[in-house]
């Protein structure tokens, strides 16, 4: 069984529909999801925010928050999370924000990437990954899986 699989039992059980909110992986986690069939009942919703517009414009992620910490920072991982649940109807949601590479990006490094995990009354996790230099696909990869296996601890 699958790590998305998993995650959407392990959902289900709990009586919890998933929305997520992705940057760097451009919707990945949400077909991850997707390519199960009966997903439905727990996959609620997906946003792509890949740029600090929809980040902003989608989830109410505030535009000074991504000025003062940038795009890829804890605080804008907790707040895509927390915006995702606020424009769904969600029990849960994760968030994804980093930087897949190649090369740098405002000044963090390839593989940095944060994620945020928020249920209805509270940012749960929000925790950072050094993936490192891996190539793009790697680390977007890498992202999702590490996602999923974050709502499996849930």
């Amino acid at each position: 069984m699958s790590l998305a699989e998993q995650a959407l039992r392990h959902c289900r059980a709990k009586g919890w529909s998933i929305a997520t909110a992705e940057s760097c992986t451009g919707g990945m986690l949400a077909v991850a999801f997707t390519d199960i069939a009966g997903s439905s009942d727990v996959f609620e919703r997906g946003f792509v925010t890949y740029s600090n517009a929809a980040k902003s414009e989608m989830l109410g992620v505030d535009p000074r928050l991504i000025n003062k910490f940038g795009a890829v920072s804890q605080q804008v991982a907790q707040n895509m999370a927390s915006g995702a649940l606020i424009h769904s109807k969600a029990d849960i949601a994760i968030s994804i924000t980093g930087v897949a590479g190649p090369g740098a990006s405002e000044n963090k490094p390839e593989g940095l990437v944060w994620f945020g995990l928020a249920n209805k009354h509270s940012v749960i996790i929000s925790q950072k990954i050094e993936f490192g230099a891996l190539g793009r696909d790697a680390v977007r990869q890498a992202s999702v899986e590490h996602a999923l296996m974050l709502l499996l601890n849930a």
